[in-house]
């Protein structure tokens, strides 16, 4: 299974954002200049984030992003399903473009089934404050003091 890198970059702008001190804020450019990640890009990431909620945009000259709630409130499992559209690992999964021929007695399905359903239980078990408890080395990482 492989996660979309717009799944990818929204956990980094919570990651990066979750980092910074109360009444802080991110913004676009500086969060695409330490990950390398254009800022059309981010932009409407940042969108998408904050029409469901997971972070805040402040307008303004010196307006930015922030957490929606806090870091300890904000499930990995969770985020990863708002933000990913499609867990169709194969064609039977999906009933209506399913035409595989051994589909009513595959156990395949079955066995992959399972595995997403450990991969999201073992996300469910983290925060994005779980995600930045190294930060001070995630700062040095990015360059940040």
């Amino acid at each position: 299974m492989n996660l979309k890198k717009y799944t990818d970059y929204g956990l980094r702008v919570l990651i990066f954002t979750g980092m910074k001190k109360e009444g802080e804020l991110a913004s676009i450019k500086e969060i695409s200049s330490v990950y390398n990640i254009s800022t059309h890009h981010l932009g409407k990431i940042v969108h998408q984030l904050t029409k469901l909620e997971l972070v805040e945009s402040i307008r303004g000259r010196n307006g930015g992003i922030r957490l929606a709630k806090p870091a300890d409130e904000m499930n990995v499992g969770r985020i990863v399903r708002m933000l990913e559209s499609d867990f169709t690992i194969l064609e039977c999964f999906d009933k209506e473009t399913n035409h595989c021929v051994i589909s009513p007695g595959c156990t395949l399905k079955h066995a992959l089934n399972k595995a997403l359903q450990a991969f999201f239980k073992v996300l469910d078990e983290y925060t994005i404050a779980d995600l930045i408890h190294n930060e001070e080395e995630l700062r040095q990482l990015m360059g940040l003091k």
